[in-house]
Order: C-alpha cells, then structure tokens, then sequence
C-alpha cells in the first residue's frame, strides 16, 4: 500500500483529493504568494475523528499538515509546502446556539457571516466582523485573533472564544475552556491557540461567547484635505469615547471604491472617516462630539445620518476596498498596527514611503484601534516595480516597529511577515515561542515555515 494509500484507509472515501487541478486549488491562501509549494494531497475533514487520523498518520510518517479553512487569509499562513497534506477543514459546518448560556458552539468550515445569521435568528449577536465576513471562515478567524470594524469598541475573536476542541501534533484532542464568562482553572491555554495560525494544533470545534443584538446605529462620516487631518480627529475622538467603528480611507482607496461601486463618493477628498455610535439614549451625544471634534480637526465636510439604510451603505464602500482595489494590479497588503497616539506619524509616513519608492498605497484603517491597512499596487511583469513595492512593504512594516506599533494587527504573521518578527518580538520572546512550539509539536509538523522558521 502506497504512503497517500495508508491515508486515504483510514478515512472516509473521497476525504483524501490527489488531483493536481484539485491541488493547485489549495496551494495558497488569498496573499497569493508565488512561494507556495505542492503539497501531497489534500485532506477534507468531516469531523474531529478525521483530523485525529490524518494528525497520526503525519506524526508517524514525518509529513507536514497546512491548516487551511477558507483560504481567504493575507499573510500566507495556509500555504502549502512541498510534499505536504493541505487540512481543510471546510466542510466542518455543525453549529448549535444555547440562549440560556449566549454560546454558539460551531466547527471551523462555518463562515463568519453564518455564525452572526444563526445568533441572530435568537435575538443574539457574534461581534467580530473582519472585511472578509462573507467568505472567511470562523476556525480561520480563531487562528489568527482576526478583527474588523466593530473592534474598536466590540473587541477581537479572541474576546469572544471561551473554549475549544482542537488536535495536537500526534493526534491527540483535547478540550480547553468551555461555555464559562468566568472561569481561571489551569493556565490559559484556549488563549494560547487563538491567534496561532496552526503551528500548535487544529481547531476543531469553537465556543463562542454572544452578546444581546446591536443597537441601531448612528453614522458620521467627515472628509478631510489630508491624512493628517483625519488621523488627528481619531486621536481627538478616541480620547472622549468609544464609538461602535471608526473607519478611515485613503484618497487612493476612496478613488478605487468608486471605480467600483460608482455610489457618488467625494473623489477630491484626501481621507474619509466613518465614524459610527450604537449608544443606547446616547448616541445623540456622541454623534454631536464626533461632529465637533472632525470639525475642529478641519473636515472640509461632516455629515450625519440615522438613516441605517445609509450607513450600511458607507460600510459596504468600506468593506469594498479590497476587491476594488484587487483590479488594478497585484497586491501586497499589510495589517501593521499603531498606538492610537502614533496613527498621524504612520498614515503621514506611509504616504512619504509611497514617494520614496515610486509605489501606488491604498490605505484603508481601523482607525478606532490602530490597526492600519497600507495596500501596495504593483506590475508583477516589471521586475523594478515588484522590487520597489518588495522595499515599500519592508518600510511600513519597519514604520510600524519604529512606533511601538506591531507587524500585523489581525492577518497574522504567516509567512510573508516571518522575517520581521524577531524586530518586534526581540531573541528571548522568539526563544520562548519556539519552546512552545517543540514542546507540543517536536517533530516539527505542523505548519512549518509560517511565523518561525
């Protein structure tokens, strides 16, 4: 029996895919990274029992496993390696929501967007809505703490997981946390997993804390004549409240989102803000001093709305950055994150990397929290532009360090930030990590090539 034989036996039939055109499906995640290997085979799991035997079969036979969900992530953290098993885990959908508890307990393939439909049919709501809510899946959000745009105020995954399944290197499942808002038994290990991009084991299972539905919300958004004026009113902001989102685009992005939408936005605007407030009997207020502090920032324009109809309308332009932008030419992006303190220093100093290098930079933010989106457009066929955007994308992410601020904010480090990680970690945490690493994955397994070497 060949080694791809002994596999496929102990699953269930048609779970072990060796197609080359099935394959070249899965090689990488959406960075499109042109490193990624080719892997063996890949494996959809149905179940936990499914990834226990594939985790014992790689363990046995020294075969690396590349945890995959939806393969929508940015930093190439499921790209596959040389003669590795690809893990999807997509069709792991079940999902059971407890009112009494506000959990929802869901397997890793469901999307996001269908974990806040099935909360939401009980009156409840899952918080953390990164861009890509339609199409990344919720094992995927787990694996690299993803945010979005309700984190300013709302939090991150990691904020809303209290417990999980998930399988060791040797094929081993254990259970950590559970259905508890309180609960300090034992070192915190389900935290451990979150935000660890497959290098520790494979979630397999997730329970995730709910909370009541969203009060209707109230939108500002404010335009500016520079970058520099919208990142003062952040600061201005942040410091009196927390509103529901704080968003922030660029002239580029604004420009490529009406290419796309075509929905009327100001296309001579430097920056824009969406600012949004859900303050129950509060948001009258808060609204006024979002007006006044834009205002007294130098907004060329404000305006509000309680119209949701409208403001969904300017969420989606935002949600839309990333496919419009995808249409003018290959991408790097970033996710480097600053104190909210530095956010003017990091839009200002992107936007002078964008002149010193001869790049084109959307830049798109979570305002709110720091967590900026530099976008590098370049001709992949011109080797002097991809090495000019190769410097710009090294610049930011230096940027970023230089300003206490951090690699990657909610995409993770993956495989294309692996190298900056050490600037911003420093040796010792590098060591402690790589600990932690051998210690539940000696053979060296799991993932190999993303965040460490």
């Amino acid at each position: 029996m060949t080694t791809i034989d002994s596999l496929s036996a102990v699953l269930p039939a048609g779970a072990v895919l060796s197609d080359p055109d099935v394959i070249e499906r899965y090689r990488r995640d959406s960075a499109a990274a042109p490193t990624a290997g080719t892997p063996l085979a890949v494996v959809r799991a149905t179940c936990t029992e499914d990834v226990q035997e594939v985790l014992r079969w790689a363990s046995a036979h020294r075969v690396a496993v590349v945890p995959r969900g939806a393969g929508s992530g940015l930093s190439g953290g499921a790209d596959a390696v040389d003669g590795a098993i690809v893990l999807s885990t997509e069709r792991m959908r079940d999902i059971r929501i407890d009112v009494a508890t506000r959990t929802a307990v869901v397997q890793p393939g469901l999307t996001n967007i269908e974990v806040k439909r099935a909360a939401a049919e009980h009156g409840l709501w899952y918080p953390p809505d990164p861009a890509s809510v339609d199409i990344s899946s919720i094992g995927g959000n787990a694996a690299t703490n993803a945010g979005g745009l309700c984190c300013v105020k709302y939090g991150v995954t990691g904020d809303y997981v209290l417990g999980m399944q998930v399988v060791l290197a040797d094929g081993t499942a254990v259970r950590l946390g559970g259905p508890r808002l309180k609960d300090v038994a034992g070192l915190s290990l389900t935290k451990l997993f979150v935000g660890s991009e497959g290098i520790l084991g494979v979630i397999t299972e997730l329970t995730l804390r709910l909370i009541p539905a969203q009060s209707p919300a109230s939108t500002v958004v404010a335009l500016f004549g520079s970058v520099n004026d919208a990142a003062n009113a952040v600061v201005a902001i942040t410091g009196l409240l927390r509103p529901a989102m704080l968003e922030f685009m660029d002239h580029a992005s604004i420009n490529a989102v009406e290419d796309h939408l075509k929905m009327g936005l100001d296309r001579s605007a430097r920056a824009m803000l969406l600012v949004q407030s859900d303050a129950p009997g509060a948001a009258a207020d808060e609204v006024a001093a979002i007006l006044a502090e834009c205002e007294k920032c130098g907004a060329t324009e404000v305006f509000a709305t309680d119209d949701p109809a409208e403001g969904a309308a300017f969420t989606a332009a935002r949600r839309a950055m990333f496919p419009a932008v995808e249409k003018m030419g290959s991408l790097l992006l970033e996710d480097v994150g600053v104190p909210i303190p530095q956010l003017p220093a990091m839009v200002t100093g992107v936007e002078d990397i964008a002149a010193e290098c001869d790049v084109l930079i959307c830049m798109v933010a979570h305002a709110g929290d720091g967590n900026t989106h530099p976008v590098i457009v370049f001709d992949p066929t011109d080797a002097d532009a991809t090495d000019r955007a190769h410097r710009a994308f090294a610049r930011i992410m230096e940027l970023a360090i230089a300003l206490g601020g951090t690699i990657t904010g909610e995409h993770g480090v993956g495989r294309l930030k692996r190298d900056w990680l050490p600037a911003q970690l420093g040796d010792d945490v590098m060591a402690l990590t790589q600990s932690i690493k051998d210690a539940l994955d000696p053979h060296g397994i799991l993932n190999p090539g993303a965040v460490l070497h």
